[in-house]
């Protein structure tokens, strides 16, 4: 029963296959919007303070560790996000989280930390396009013009009163990681926000 919940889109009563398999090919938008499904996720906090911690951290995961809302790793791979001075958030491929805890734990069991899962409690939105940004200002209170906010930067904030925590993966692309709870809520407000760019929905996103 847990394998089926953690594997079943908190979206999947939108139908969005259906909906993305639809779309006009010619359509002119705006706008992309998609969810990433089964990324593995592991919050991580630790004493950034002890100089051996961050490179033992660094051997098992592949990635230094950022500081606040900055990012490292991989584009198809494991990345790292600076939540706070002794908090990062661990995004790994579909599978591989289990195994990199149970690497981390043992790398840093001789440290004040903590690997912990948190996969299971979130979803990723994948906000892209032209008008990404724009879409993203209507309801997030965080300065993100291009001169302050950038790729590979992060932040913990809110989007329509909804907590999320907001990854800048390329020029136009923005991951938003929710809570399940609220993905219906925060996907549904961002359709609507970006309707006036033109909205297409897309899927099959890693």
């Amino acid at each position: 029963m847990a394998d089926t919940y953690l594997r079943q889109s908190p979206l999947a009563h939108l139908h969005l296959d259906a909906r993305a398999a639809n779309e006009a090919a010619d359509a002119i938008t705006g706008v992309h919007i998609g969810e990433r499904l089964l990324l593995g996720m592991i919050n991580l906090r630790g004493q950034r303070s002890n100089p051996a911690f961050g490179p033992a951290v660094k051997k098992v995961v592949g990635a230094a560790l950022p500081g606040v809302n900055k990012t490292s790793g991989k584009p198809e791979g494991v990345h790292v996000l600076g939540l706070g001075p002794d908090e990062w958030l661990i995004i790994t491929p579909t599978g591989e989280e289990a195994g990199l805890q149970a690497n981390l734990r043992r790398a840093v069991a001789d440290f004040h930390a903590a690997a912990t899962l948190t996969g299971e409690s979130m979803t990723v939105i994948r906000l892209a396009g032209a008008h990404a940004r724009g879409v993203l200002a209507k309801g997030c209170p965080v300065d993100i013009h291009p001169r302050v906010f950038g790729p590979g930067q992060c932040a913990q904030t809110i989007l329509a009163r909804a907590d999320m925590t907001m990854h800048q993966t390329a020029d136009d692309a923005y991951d938003i990681i929710v809570r399940r709870s609220f993905a219906e809520y925060v996907w549904t407000w961002l359709e609507d926000a970006a309707r006036e760019y033109g909205v297409r929905v897309v899927t099959g996103l890693k």
